[in-house]
């Protein structure tokens, strides 16, 4: 029989491709230099072990680079903060709405976030740490921009109607006072109080 070609054995679509030839076969031809052949003396175990060790350890850095995301968000959010002003309009409510809302539901889905990459090889504490640490900074970030815009009950006077409201300062620069004011950083300002 040649080598390559397959016998029919018993049904018309059944091929037997077993090499029976007495000829040289492709084992005895050396490999190419670089090419190494798996022996059949390694182990499956280990195989599936080493296997498994990189999946838990690609694991333990996807679970890292889920924890620092909210970093990103957290800069982005300050930023938009700062754009929206400490004056109570649309956007500004919106922006502070934001700021609060997302860190919120951060939180509540901790435990879906990290879903993905349990295991017994990873420990999934520091990471979960960080995540739940950045978030609530991010939320105090946000309770911050509430107060900036006057919207926290931190005087008496938010609770108790008979008493006087707080007295807020505003100082504003006039002439030579603006341009040190706006480029200097001084102080030198006119104020008035309003109540």
């Amino acid at each position: 029989m040649d080598k390559g070609k397959g016998v029919m054995v018993g049904r018309r679509w059944a091929v037997d491709f077993t090499d029976n030839s007495t000829t040289p076969s492709s084992r005895d031809i050396p490999d190419p230099p670089g090419f190494i052949r798996a022996s059949h003396d390694q182990d499956d175990s280990t195989l599936s072990r080493q296997k498994k060790d990189a999946e838990a350890n690609w694991k333990s850095q996807k679970a890292w680079e889920v924890a620092q995301a909210p970093f990103k968000n957290l800069l982005m959010m300050g930023f938009m903060m700062w754009m929206a002003g400490s004056t109570v309009h649309l956007f500004s409510i919106g922006i502070t709405f934001s700021a609060l809302w997302q860190p919120i539901s951060a939180l509540q889905g901790v435990g879906k976030v990290f879903e993905p990459y349990k295991d017994r090889k990873v420990d999934l504490l520091g990471p979960k740490l960080l995540f739940i640490a950045l978030n609530l900074v991010g939320l105090a970030l946000g309770v911050w921009k509430l107060n900036t815009l006057g919207l926290l009950p931190t005087h008496a006077s938010d609770w108790v109607s008979s008493l006087p409201p707080a007295q807020v300062h505003i100082f504003y620069p006039t002439g030579m006072q603006y341009f040190l004011f706006h480029w200097c950083g001084s102080s030198f300002a006119h104020s008035e109080t309003i109540i």
